[in-house]
């Protein structure tokens, strides 16, 4: 069978971690695209890449391609991928996929006319942590859920386009919290409101979306489970990063590292679930991916799911009085 072929356009982190994760993935091969030839010929060299395009045009548009992976600044997103949908071409498109959720209407239309598959890739959602925590609530391990307290503190400068408004298009929550606002939203039971209260902005500029750097996430479900996040880009966490959140029921309860190194459940069912392999979900994000290529059918993590999540942060930002820009569409090639 005949690998799928995957243009990363960009070459930054983003790129890089694909890269590693592709390489383990049977029955790929990844190129790389770049306005400057001479570092996509570097991250292909460094890498392990098939090939290296001067440009996100000749790569969207070579028959030397299925689909791409489109990890440059939120901004451009939109764009590269409807050029792409457009050549017939997959569309795999880094996280916070599009600026507004309204954009999703767009990217589905030209999905559908293209007859391609249009995917997110929110790794989150393939966690082996949250795939126990759905486990939990559907088989009532710990009773009925009342309580779910995310921390998700951090440290971490909003370095590069991550500090420009026009590219970001959004703040912390926006662009690193939309992974826990979707570990929230995939518990099972229906968010029927969501509140935002702002912790913290950027300096020297006014609050808004864009400045943000930390919220408090307050969401409540049809059954009368209440969860909080707590994520900031600006809170030391102790012991290089070690995170803990819980989730609280009528019978129980489960205490689980919020990265997904480790969960303790005690309740109807109880044990301690350790899992080194994989925990971050990408390994089986992209083989899902790969599988829905070939198949040309939707992923796990639908288009419909990554929208809701687009659509709760911005509940939260409208909770808090934080005004959403959208700035124009960014020409990326």
């Amino acid at each position: 069978m005949r690998p799928v072929r995957i243009a990363l356009l960009g070459c930054g982190r983003a790129a890089g971690i694909a890269a590693h994760v592709l390489h383990r993935v049977p029955g790929v091969s990844y190129s790389f695209a770049s306005r400057d030839g001479a570092r996509a010929a570097e991250a292909c060299r460094r890498l392990g890449g098939a090939a290296a395009y001067e440009s996100y045009d000749y790569a969207i548009e070579t028959d030397e391609v299925d689909a791409v992976y489109v990890a440059t600044p939120p901004a451009s997103h939109l764009e590269l991928a409807l050029r792409a949908l457009r050549e017939g071409k997959h569309v795999v498109i880094e996280k916070p996929a599009v600026l507004r959720s309204s954009d999703f209407d767009e990217l589905l239309a030209a999905a559908a006319r293209a007859g391609r598959q249009v995917m997110v890739a929110e790794n989150y959602f393939y966690k082996p942590v949250a795939r126990t925590l759905r486990r939990v609530v559907a088989e009532g391990w710990v009773g009925k859920p009342q309580l779910l307290q995310v921390n998700a503190l951090k440290a971490q400068p909003a370095e590069g386009w991550r500090g420009e408004p026009a590219l970001c298009g959004g703040g912390a929550l926006f662009e690193g919290g939309i992974h826990w606002i979707d570990l929230l939203a995939q518990l099972g039971p229906r968010i029927r409101g969501v509140e935002g209260f702002a912790l913290a902005h950027a300096a020297g500029v006014p609050p808004s979306a864009a400045s943000e750097r930390a919220m408090l996430v307050v969401a409540r479900y049809e059954t009368g489970l209440v969860a909080t996040l707590t994520h900031s880009w600006v809170t030391p966490s102790p012991l290089r990063g070690l995170r803990v959140s819980r989730l609280l029921g009528t019978r129980g309860s489960i205490v689980f590292e919020s990265n997904g190194l480790f969960a303790l459940v005690w309740g109807r069912r109880k044990g301690l679930h350790l899992r080194w392999s994989d925990f971050s979900g990408r390994r089986a994000m992209f083989g899902d991916f790969i599988e829905a290529i070939r198949a040309n059918r939707p992923p796990e993590f639908t288009l419909g799911r990554a929208r809701r999540d687009h659509e709760i942060v911005e509940a939260a930002y409208r909770s808090a009085g934080l005004p959403l820009r959208a700035p124009g569409r960014q020409e990326a090639a």
